[in-house]
């Protein structure tokens, strides 16, 4: 795979992969709607590390690509690049600025975490509550796992502004959202195993059976 320093070299890389097969299984997991050209995952992200350098006005011509992949590659991008430069903000803003760009969960998990989370350790967490309070799932479902970085490197603080997220998201009615916030609690109770008790003492009761079952699935004994 050659330098893919363009968003139009991105596309013609992608297309160059596509394959009917691999269609027909990204097909089952979009909605009917989104165009996709059919690549596999792993090929994906092998086309946005190679164009980690990627320049942002050329970052901006890839987010607005209409297809499932090309949109995929772009917020890799952002996780490649959060991972050289931890705590960005302006990779944050880039990915809070296009959010509308995002239209499904795994967009979300690919970059959340790295690109936003990083970004917000220390505070302020302001974003995550705008995000929890929004209309849209896909941003509540961003506010709940980008705090996902907190539970392997923040700080206590940190930490706690995470389940302070997963208090009101923990029984969202959309399963891409109280999903995420088992996630989080499962990889917190890791981290504070007290802290975890604590939540489901209080909230188990009313969380979504999914929710509930990933949040407790670390708990040993």
């Amino acid at each position: 795979m050659g330098a893919l320093p363009t968003a139009g070299a991105v596309v013609d890389e992608l297309q160059s992969l596509a394959s009917a097969d691999e269609l027909a299984k990204v097909r089952r997991r979009l909605d009917p709607a989104e165009p996709a050209i059919g690549v596999r995952m792993r090929s994906v992200f092998d086309v946005a590390k190679a164009a980690t350098a990627m320049p942002l006005d050329e970052w901006e011509r890839l987010v607005v690509e209409p297809t499932y992949e090309a949109r995929m590659v772009a917020f890799s991008i952002l996780d490649f690049q959060a991972r050289k430069d931890v705590g960005s903000r302006v990779l944050c803003s880039t990915y809070l600025g296009h959010h509308d760009r995002i239209t499904t969960w795994d967009m979300v998990d690919r970059a959340a975490p790295r690109v936003v989370g990083a970004a917000l350790a220390a505070g302020p967490y302001d974003v995550l509550h705008e995000l929890a309070g929004s209309v849209e799932p896909l941003r509540r479902r961003s506010a709940m796992t980008a705090p996902l970085w907190f539970t392997r490197h923040g700080s206590p603080a940190d930490l706690a502004a995470g389940f302070d997220v997963a208090t009101i998201l923990c029984t969202d009615a959309e399963p891409s959202v109280h999903k995420a916030a088992g996630i989080f609690l499962a990889h917190a109770g890791q981290r504070d195993p007290a802290a975890l008790s604590r939540f489901l003492e209080q909230h188990s009761a009313v969380m979504p059976a999914a929710g509930r079952r990933l949040a407790t699935r670390k708990v040993t004994g």
